[in-house]
């Protein structure tokens, strides 16, 4: 996997979230396309946050993340989290 959009009502609660997970993001805009936000992990993978629109609704879904334990706030270990959309994320912390 390269890439993974997000679409949210809650543009700065999801950014203060997955940035609190070691992410940081920039913003962007692609021509005519909506402004959003892009982060990028070490290994390449690139996060988006998009702004959810009546055409574009925000849905159920679980994420899993393996982060450095420098990156986060927390101890070593799994972690059961959920972001300000409700979505679930699984979190190794190493």
């Amino acid at each position: 996997m390269n890439l993974l959009v997000i679409y949210t009502p809650r543009m700065e609660e999801c950014r203060v979230f997955y940035e609190a997970l070691g992410l940081s993001f920039v913003s962007e805009q692609h021509g005519r396309g909506p402004e959003h936000l892009a982060a990028e992990w070490p290994d390449g993978m690139v996060i988006e946050l998009y702004p959810a629109t009546a055409e574009r609704l925000t849905g159920a879904l679980r994420l899993g993340f393996e982060v450095d334990g420098s990156t986060v706030a927390l101890p070593p270990g799994r972690h059961l989290l959920a972001d300000p959309d409700g979505r679930k994320i699984d979190l190794m912390v190493q």
